[in-house]
């Protein structure tokens, strides 16, 4: 049995050698050669071989003048490639590596991009996805990265685009903070739904969802027997939003215009 075990083996190793070696179509070629070689997959959308010749043209010529940029290509490459993992550990290599970089605004901008658009895109929000059931992560992150951008390159071509991104991801984010906390007040957690609507309030300023959220607080506040709270989170809300649709029903009638809901 052993020598039958052995045989086999021998066989198979044997086998081994007669296979074709693959050879490596790159030995030879300049930085140059490399780059374009990239770009041109870039170009037909190979991103996984355009990763490879840019991950080469790195590892061959780590001190040339093709290198810092091979290494945002490849990030960019991830993105298209949809995997953004990698795309966004490649944006924080490239940071981490190359602070003052001419062009790190991008890799910033690419960063935020990436995290904005990994489900938590303009279509995620508007989706009948539960949002409770979204994480927020991807949003976080892309805002950071935009609000980076903008705030240690205010002049960067991309800092209007990412200004505008990070409106939309304040209220995305106050949004799914509402969401959550309307989700506790109808199942009478009024502490858990105060506690959120109010970080909604206190994080994201100006964001338009704080108007229900904090019509929550006052409905919650008014639960609790903390008119106190109550009072201070409803001259807050008609001081911001003097026209609310939350009580204007309400202002001529006995009970309060909280309790009308």
């Amino acid at each position: 049995m052993l020598r039958s075990l052995a045989f086999i083996l021998a066989l198979l190793l044997g086998g081994c050698s007669l296979l074709p070696e693959v050879k490596d179509e790159t030995i030879g070629w300049s930085a140059n050669r490399l780059y374009s070689a990239a770009k041109e997959a870039m170009g037909d959308g190979s991103y996984d071989k355009a990763v490879k010749y840019f991950e080469t043209l790195e590892s061959r010529y780590p001190y040339g003048r093709f290198a810092q940029q091979a290494q945002i290509e490849i990030a960019y490459a991830y993105y298209k490639a949809n995997e953004p993992a990698s795309a966004i550990a490649a944006a924080d290599r490239f940071i981490k590596l190359h602070p003052n970089h001419p062009n790190v605004d991008y890799v910033y901008y690419l960063k935020g991009l990436v995290n904005f658009n990994e489900d938590l895109g303009i279509m995620g929000y508007i989706s009948l996805q539960d949002q409770s059931e979204r994480d927020p992560k991807a949003a976080r992150e892309a805002f950071d990265a935009f609000r980076d951008l903008v705030t240690r390159f205010p002049g960067s071509k991309y800092a209007a685009d990412a200004s505008a991104r990070m409106k939309y991801l304040v209220n995305a984010l106050a949004s799914h903070e509402v969401h959550v906390a309307r989700y506790y007040i109808k199942r009478g957690a009024y502490i858990a739904a105060a506690n959120r609507a109010q970080f909604a309030v206190r994080t994201y300023l100006d964001a338009p969802a704080n108007e229900e959220a904090l019509f929550i607080m006052v409905k919650s506040y008014d639960a609790l027997g903390l008119n106190d709270l109550r009072d201070d989170a409803e001259r807050v809300m008609r001081t911001n939003f003097p026209n609310s649709d939350y009580y204007k029903r309400g202002l001529d009638r006995k009970e309060p215009w909280w309790k009308l809901w």
